[in-house]
């Protein structure tokens, strides 16, 4: 593994070995004995779209293991005046060990791991979300002890958050299911991927039908534009009846586990009593990007 900038790009063998290394890191914090493997590396924390969890881990975790992480914010630098992003990544891959970027095109990510010549980690573009992917199946791997054979159900947009669920799902040995209303289907390259995978995938528009047997739950937001705009408005009517409810969970397991990726949008996505029902798993989740960020930073630089 040199990147980390979509699901895709690991194995069976590497996604879990991630989760091993995040389970004893976790583990290590735990007992207040987090080991400095970072020492003396330094980490661009590039971004250019608002974040709370994929700052905020990434910068603790950086320090926890005694590194720098230096958060930037692209609309400050000269990229935001218009140089070239092959140039901006040219200079990083000079003073940096690694660099996390959450932003927009997937393509400007590979553009700056192509060209800056150090390990580059995606911490979200429209098209993937590897980093709460993996903290998603960690949480799941903690409270039911594995993750193969288990169905994770996925319902919501099929934008970034349902790419990565369904190739990491995939990949973990997971049965996937994904419902999106028509017209929000998962990008087309990630389906062909998923149905080389024959019956372990599955993608419909009815919620009850791709939650029946569920052991897991999935959701994110789907409508993050500006309210009251032509968008929302639209997305609001395109989504009735995909909010994860108690009612809409009763298709799955008893006890199915409840997952959002944050931040809620209670009453659209999901209604406000289940995600209070779900609250421990939900922020298990959250702490669990903390965990998972220093196994990816290890793994990409002190060789775990």
């Amino acid at each position: 593994m040199k990147n980390l900038l979509k699901m895709g790009d690991l194995s069976p063998a590497e996604l879990t070995h991630i989760l091993d290394v995040a389970d004893q890191l976790k583990a290590d914090c735990k007992a207040g004995r987090t080991e400095p493997l970072l020492a003396g590396k330094s980490v661009a924390l590039l971004f250019s779209k608002a974040s709370t969890r994929t700052r905020t881990s990434f910068e603790v975790g950086v320090y926890q293991m005694g590194g720098l992480g230096n958060y930037i914010n692209t609309a400050e630098l000269q990229a935001g005046r218009g140089e070239p992003l092959r140039d901006t990544a040219r200079v990083l891959g000079r003073y940096y060990d690694c660099a996390v970027w959450r932003t927009y095109r997937q393509r400007d990510l590979e553009e700056l791991a192509e060209l800056s010549g150090i390990p580059v980690i995606n911490g979200l573009t429209d098209y993937a979300h590897p980093c709460q992917v993996l903290a998603d199946l960690m949480t799941i791997r903690e409270r039911r002890g594995t993750l193969a054979g288990l169905k994770l159900c996925f319902v919501g947009d099929g934008s970034n958050m349902a790419n990565s669920l369904i190739v990491g799902g995939l990949l973990a040995g997971m049965q996937v299911s994904c419902v999106c209303p028509p017209g929000y289907r998962p990008a087309a390259d990630v389906l062909m991927f998923a149905h080389e995978y024959g019956n372990a995938f599955h993608l419909t528009t009815d919620p009850a039908e791709g939650l029946r047997d569920a052991d897991i739950v999935a959701t994110a937001a789907w409508n993050t534009t500006a309210p009251g705009t032509a968008e929302s408005e639209q997305r609001l009517r395109d989504f009735v009846g995909f909010q994860l409810t108690g009612r809409l969970l009763e298709n799955a397991k008893p006890g199915a586990l409840v997952l959002h990726c944050l931040p809620a949008h209670r009453g659209e996505e999901i209604s406000t009593a289940l995600f209070e029902q779900h609250a421990d798993e939900i922020f298990d989740e959250a702490e669990n990007r903390l965990h998972v960020q220093k196994a990816v930073l290890a793994v990409l630089l002190a060789g775990k």
